[in-house]
């Protein structure tokens, strides 16, 4: 991997970006394989339970909505989960993503910063000052404690299997 102008300035270079406790899977084929630990290079899809009120549960049952909303990411923001585990800083994710996408993602730190903070906007994603060292759990395919989510079904395709060396 070659150096990054003004990574080691950045605000959040020195920060660890990390997956709260959400449902997700791997699905598809690999698009970018950066052969890195807990990094398949597939694309992600995140699921969360949905909260109604009272009369939105209501609602939701006569309409039969959907009970969870699913979020699908895209190629370059299913490698930065993949890659915020809670074990590599900002600057490292930020050079393995600027390696793999090279110009499709330049300007790299401002658009990885902005991602995380997109993901944080939606309690997806926090920005530690110490590695994650196993605190919770960040691996795929685990319905967190506060959360009620049902199996997904065989029709999607999801891949919940972690990586033989994955976070937990």
């Amino acid at each position: 991997m070659e150096e990054l102008a003004g990574v080691d300035h950045h605000p959040l270079a020195e920060q660890y970006p990390c997956r709260t406790p959400v449902w997700w899977a791997r699905t598809g084929a690999v698009h970018k394989d950066p052969g890195l630990r807990g990094v398949s290079g597939r694309r992600v899809v995140v699921r969360i339970p949905k909260q109604f009120g009272r009369i939105e549960g209501w609602v939701a049952r006569l309409v039969r909505a959907p009970k969870e909303l699913r979020r699908p990411l895209d190629t370059m923001n299913s490698m930065l989960w993949e890659l915020c585990d809670g074990s590599r800083t900002f600057s490292e994710v930020c050079l393995v993503m600027n390696d793999v996408f090279q110009e499709d993602i330049a300007p790299v730190l401002q658009r990885s910063a902005a991602a995380i903070g997109l993901l944080q906007s939606k309690n997806l994603m926090l920005l530690l000052d110490e590695p994650l060292n196993g605190r919770w759990s960040v691996g795929p395919g685990k319905t967190p404690e506060h959360q009620d989510l049902e199996e997904p079904a065989e029709t999607l395709d999801y891949d919940w299997t972690a990586l033989d060396d994955e976070a937990p």
